[in-house]
């Protein structure tokens, strides 16, 4: 009787250590996700915001486009990344990759009459 449960706790201890080396892998992988980063980890740098030229603005009653780097938008429209959200006289109100930005028409030179 003495051997046959010495077979038998030796059959559980090995069952036991090797599901011990079977889940070490995984077990190590895992990490805290409330612990705090350390010096190893990095910060995602945001993308440089990119130069969007707002061409011109149709503003209407009835209609309401902006020409954005060529492409004539209107409001729920998007390209490249680039959505419209709402559109006013004198700007437009755009997403660009997520970003909120706000575009302005340039502003024409002031042209002087010779007399």
């Amino acid at each position: 009787m003495s051997r046959r449960l010495n077979k038998t706790a030796s059959w559980w201890f090995g069952m036991a250590l090797g599901s011990m080396f079977f889940c070490a892998g995984p077990a190590h992988a895992l990490q805290d996700p409330t612990r705090p980063p350390g010096p190893q980890a990095t910060v995602a740098q945001p993308a440089p915001e990119r130069s969007l030229a707002l061409d011109s603005i149709l503003f209407s009653k009835d209609r309401r486009v902006a020409v954005i780097e060529g492409e004539a938008l209107r409001e729920g429209q998007d390209f490249d990344n680039v959505r419209v959200i709402r559109i006013y006289a004198n700007r437009v109100l755009v997403t660009d990759n997520g970003r909120e930005r706000v575009l302005y028409l340039e502003r024409l030179p002031q042209v002087r009459g010779t007399q």
